[in-house]
This record gives structure tokens, sequence and C-alpha cells, in this order.
């Protein structure tokens, strides 16, 4: 079977040599040719330098494949969920986008298509593990998820660097969160509501409000849901400060009579300093707590992942939980295990008792 990968960033690659190690025939397009150079040890992955906002090329590239797998950046993401899904294409996607996928329900399932979103680490296998503990207990009464990419070594001033868009890090900064208390949906400001929590090999990380329920607050009913991002002690304090310098705005200022904007230069200024050296190593953990009733008993479910870079094939941490997630979604899709067809939130495969169990 063949399948081709949009966009081929520091999780893209990954998810396309994976899937070429599975057995099948992929392509990988992007527009940047640094960016395709991270398959080149892959000879046998094809790749292809195209514009995919353009809406022809696009089209031609998909054509003849029978999956796509999408991994571009979120502000990308849903203009090419929808495109593929018009052609009457399956995909599995992982884009961070921030209008609602569930806009797309009726339209995939007129057009006769498989379209799984939110299929990374958070969103994704966070969600599958919300649908399994929704499931699991007779009346759940809060779920809670905390996640976070993390160098292994601490460097000072903002002890992070980028694994994934970093677009999609400022989205983390500045997007509303969403949250579910009490059966209602509030929206909280990002990077607040700071606390503390202690991990095992890691040490005290903090934690903070991020936009990350997406679909679940439409699809599951507690009436508790919740997901932060962790990061190192500090480092919400100093995203705070930039974010309400303006220096992740979006709106153009004069400088020397040319228009500039403050987040294309925070990106090529400040997000290069933080861009993972070939020599580092990086680290995911998250933290799900689930807690319902069970029979006549309120129960405290949890359960945590620690995993860490790969030095043998070079996978960063964040590529490995991010693109296998998508990836072995991917394969049960083309091996005929997923039988819903239309709109697929991971939560739905949980309640339904798929393979993912």
């Amino acid at each position: 079977m063949k399948i081709i990968v949009l966009g081929c960033g520091l999780v893209g690659g990954v998810i396309a040599k994976d899937m070429f190690d599975r057995g099948y025939q992929v392509t990988v397009a992007d527009i940047s040719s640094d960016a395709l150079a991270r398959v080149g040890d892959y000879p046998d992955i094809v790749t292809e330098k195209a514009n995919l906002t353009n809406s022809d090329r696009l089209q031609a590239l998909i054509d003849p494949f029978d999956l796509v797998i999408g991994a571009v950046p979120g502000f990308m993401g849903f203009n090419t969920v929808k495109h593929v899904i018009q052609s009457r294409k399956n995909i599995v996607d992982i884009s961070f986008f921030p209008e609602n996928a569930l806009e797309l329900e009726s339209f995939a399932y007129e057009n006769h298509v498989q379209a799984v979103v939110d299929c990374g680490v958070a969103p994704g296998f966070s969600h599958l593990a919300f649908g399994f503990l929704s499931r699991y207990f007779d009346d759940p009464i809060s779920l809670a998820c905390y996640v976070g990419g993390l160098p292994i070594i601490r460097e000072k001033p903002f002890e992070y660097k980028i694994v994934f868009s970093p677009f999609d890090v400022i989205e983390e900064y500045t997007r509303p969160a969403r949250i579910v208390y009490n059966g209602k949906v509030q929206i909280k400001e990002p990077l607040s509501e700071v606390e503390a929590l202690y991990f095992d090999q890691i040490g005290t990380l903090e934690a903070f409000n991020s936009d990350g329920l997406r679909t679940l607050i439409h699809t599951l009913k507690v009436p508790n849901m919740i997901e932060k991002t962790l990061r190192y002690p500090g480092h919400a304090e100093k995203m705070k400060l930039l974010r309400d310098a303006g220096f992740f705005s979006q709106t153009p200022v004069m400088v020397h009579g040319a228009l500039v904007s403050p987040l294309d230069m925070t990106a090529k200024t400040l997000f290069q300093k933080l861009k993972m050296r070939e020599d580092e190593q990086d680290l995911t953990v998250m933290r799900i707590i689930g807690i319902g009733r069970k029979g006549d008993k309120v129960l405290r479910y949890s359960f945590e992942m620690c995993d860490r870079y790969d030095p043998e094939k070079k996978f960063t941490s964040m590529a490995r939980t991010t693109g296998f997630t998508c990836s072995s979604t991917a394969h049960l899709l083309l091996q005929g295990h997923i039988e819903q067809r239309g709109l697929i939130c991971p939560e739905y495969q949980m309640r339904a008792k798929a393979p993912f169990s």
C-alpha cells in the first residue's frame, strides 16, 4: 500500500520512517529541502518538494495514494484535512489547528472517508486514555492530563527546547484554554493556574493551563476535565512576560519604515536559539488521572509515561510519542481494523472497544 506524509518536520520525518519500516511505500512532501533531508538516510522513501498550501499541487500529490498522513503546522491543518476529505481520501492527522474538527464530521461522512484527527501524543494518546477512563468508570467525575516535552539537560534562561513546530509551541502560550468544570465549558488564560507536580527520575515540574481538550469537551460527558502543559519551574512566568510584552503578536508594527510581525521576529530570533542541537536529547512525560464511581466505590485511576530520546535511531522522544501514535493508527486503519466512517476522534475508538484496547 502507498501512503504520503504531508510535512517532514521533526515529527513528520519520523512518521515517514516508521511507516516505511512497517512495510509501506512511503512518499513525504514538504516545501523545505532541509526538512526533506531528515529522511535522507532512508533512500527508498520518495521525497517531493511542494507548497502544500497550493490546492492544485496538493491534489496532484495525494491522488495516487491509499492514505494521507497530515503532519503540517497547525495554521495549515484544518484546510489540509478538509481538502483531503473533499478528495475522498482517508487521512490520519496530527496537526494542532485552532478550528473545531467536529465541523468536518458530516462532511467526512458524506464523502465516505475515514478522517482521524488529533492523533498525536496530546491531543491523541491522551484522548485514547480519556476515552478508556470514561468507559472504565460507571460514573466518571473528573479527568486530568498533564503532559510536556522537555530537554534532558536544562539550560538557562528558558530551560526548554522546541521539539515540534515553533508556531504550535507559541499557540500553547497564546490560545485560550478550554476546560470543563461542573459540566460547563470555561475559558482560561493560557499559562495560568500554575501548579507544581513531582515526577520520579525527573523532579518537580510546573503545569499550566493549555487548550488540549479539543474534541473531548464535546464528545465526553464528564463533568470535570482539564489538560495542563508541563515545563521546568519558572518557564511559564518567562513566557507570560514575552507574551504580555507583545512578542507573540501577529499584528505588524512599523520598524525603520517596514512592517514587521512580532511573532515572525520571535520565531526567527528567540526560537532559533531554542532549537534542539543534533547532540541534544529530550524526554516526554505524561500523567493521566481519572476519578469516578465504579459500583459503590469512588476510585482514582492514574498512569504515567516517561519516554526518552532514542540514541540508536536518533528519534526525539516527542517525535516518537507523537509519531508512533499516528503511525500505529494509520497501520490499523490500512489493515481494516478501524470500522468507523466519517470523522474519527481517538476517544471514539476506546469507547467502541476498538483494537486500541
